[in-house]
């Protein structure tokens, strides 16, 4: 068996070839079809498929061997001794570096509640959480430039810090489910911090490697979506028909938000969707708000969510995203020549 060094040489030299061979094998297959609509296509799911999942393993295994050994009691702990809008900031910012879908986050949210961290705090982890992640900003940054990256970064922590503060000033602690009310109780003025442990490489590197694996388990099929998606408004759509019909009106925006809710995703898989949609002529903000809420605000979400909120508090939240969703699109595209 080869040594870990030695194991992270070779793959590292495996995927440097298969991002070299990525556009030779997207040009060959798009080269196998006539109709230049099908070739483009072609071309743009190849290529997108090939480089957003070189970039999720990679990232995913760099990020989960840094990250071994960090306990959630520990980043509890260090939650609890800051003010709120520290906090606020410190909770959208752990949302934004932890590679969760909104599904996935509320496990997280749930042991933060109950370890009687104040809701708005947990709430900024929560609706950030599913809309930055490490992966995704790298897939920005090479299909979309540096520009939208960083626009995209700041409109979901502005997102979950603003909404964090949103559900604090309505006092929706007290809209939680009574279980839930029960645990923080039981938690309150404790702040659980657990020693952080000293892990081996070789325990990094199989850390990691089972991150891979379920991370990449779970959201494969919906990179191939989007990239799937991405590519049929790529190769088929004409150039101007988004143009034409979907900018210009002020509802547009919030009928995106609304449109999206149900199309649950991933948020590297609603990338190559952007890419599509912006190529087409839809405005900036229009195509933001779409995406964020695809992958903020999914139906699916909502449901578990009602296993430890009230009808009131998950009415207030799913308020919250589409109003905000529909203000960082109409800015966005008053602003888009900027961009």
């Amino acid at each position: 068996m080869m040594k870990t060094p030695v194991c992270a040489l070779v793959a590292l030299v495996v995927w440097t070839a298969g991002w070299l061979a990525a556009p030779k094998l997207a040009a060959a297959v798009a080269g196998l079809f006539e109709d230049p609509r099908l070739a483009g296509a072609a071309d743009f799911f190849v290529a997108d498929t090939a480089k957003i999942f070189l970039l999720l393993f990679l990232m995913v295994y760099v990020l989960a061997w840094l990250r071994a050994g960090l306990s959630v009691e520990r980043v509890r702990g260090i939650l609890l001794r800051f003010g709120r809008l520290p906090g606020y900031v410190l909770g959208s910012v752990f949302g934004a570096v932890t590679p969760f879908c909104s599904c996935s986050s509320i496990p997280l949210f749930l042991g933060f509640t109950s370890a009687g961290i104040p809701l708005g705090i947990t709430m900024a982890f929560l609706i950030t959480s599913p809309l930055i992640n490490e992966v995704a900003v790298v897939v920005l940054w090479s299909l979309l430039g540096w520009k939208l990256t960083l626009v995209y970064i700041a409109a979901g922590l502005t997102a979950g810090i603003a909404g964090g503060m949103v559900i604090d000033a309505f006092g929706a602690q007290r809209w939680l489910q009574p279980a839930v009310l029960e645990a923080i109780a039981a938690a309150e003025g404790t702040a659980a911090a657990a020693a952080v442990h000293r892990l081996s490489a070789r325990d990094r590197h199989l850390f990691a490697q089972s991150e891979v694996r379920a991370i990449v388990g779970r959201i494969w099929k919906w990179v191939i979506a989007g990239v799937a998606l991405g590519a049929l408004l790529h190769g088929f759509v004409p150039q101007d028909w988004f143009e034409r019909v979907m900018t210009g009106a002020w509802w547009n925006v919030p009928v995106a938000v609304v449109a999206g809710m149900p199309l649950y995703t991933n948020v590297t898989g609603i990338v190559p969707v952007m890419e599509g949609l912006l190529s087409k002529g839809l405005a900036l903000g229009t195509t933001l708000a779409f995406a964020m809420s695809t992958v903020g605000a999914s139906f699916p979400e909502f449901v578990m969510l009602r296993q430890v909120m009230t009808l009131r508090l998950t009415a207030l939240f799913f308020a919250w995203l589409v109003v905000c969703f529909t203000l960082i699109g109409w800015t966005l595209n008053f602003f888009e020549t900027f961009f």
